[in-house]
């Protein structure tokens, strides 16, 4: 979840389980964990602090906090660079951080609207945009492959330069 739906408040919203469902598979490490609060990453390993000067491990699930204009952007760099995982960032396709991420992603699947979870459990509000889910490596393709036949979202390839003239 971002900033804009609670301006201030707090960048700790969960994904729903729904989400890990359709993906249908788990990850060795979830690098953007609340400390103090599991969520329904199916995950073996959970970072909670310091992530980005920490070093990352096999297939990673990554639900950083959106912060502002550019917090996004190490976020995307040290998943890119890992290369094996699954991050989710809001689809602001406009965004010069989303046109970098998207030009490094294998594939891309654009959610409808996710309702985040607040902390205490409840469903958070609509938010303003769709979501994204980037997919670094195979395994995160298959992922995104099996969510699309599931019908959670719209499954888009980024072509390289030289295919798209």
């Amino acid at each position: 979840m971002a900033y804009w739906d609670s301006v201030g408040k707090s960048d700790e919203w969960y994904t729903p389980a729904y989400i890990f469902e359709a993906l249908g598979c788990r990850f060795d490490l979830d690098v953007a964990s609340p400390q103090d609060y599991r969520t329904a990453v199916p995950a073996d390993q959970f970072i909670s602090y310091d992530s980005l000067q920490t070093e990352w491990n096999g297939f990673v699930w990554m639900n950083p906090p959106f912060g502002g204009r550019n917090g996004l952007t190490p976020w995307l760099d040290k998943f890119f660079a890992h290369g094996n995982g699954i991050a989710l960032t809001p689809d602001r396709t406009s965004a010069p951080w989303f046109r970098a991420a998207w030009s490094s992603a294998d594939v891309v699947l654009f959610t409808p609207k996710i309702k985040f979870m607040r902390p205490d459990g409840t469903s958070g509000g609509s938010p303003s945009n769709g979501t994204a889910l980037m997919a670094a490596g195979e395994k995160g393709r298959s992922a995104l492959h099996r969510a699309a036949r599931t019908g959670l979202g719209i499954l888009a390839v980024p072509l390289e330069e030289q295919e798209a003239v």
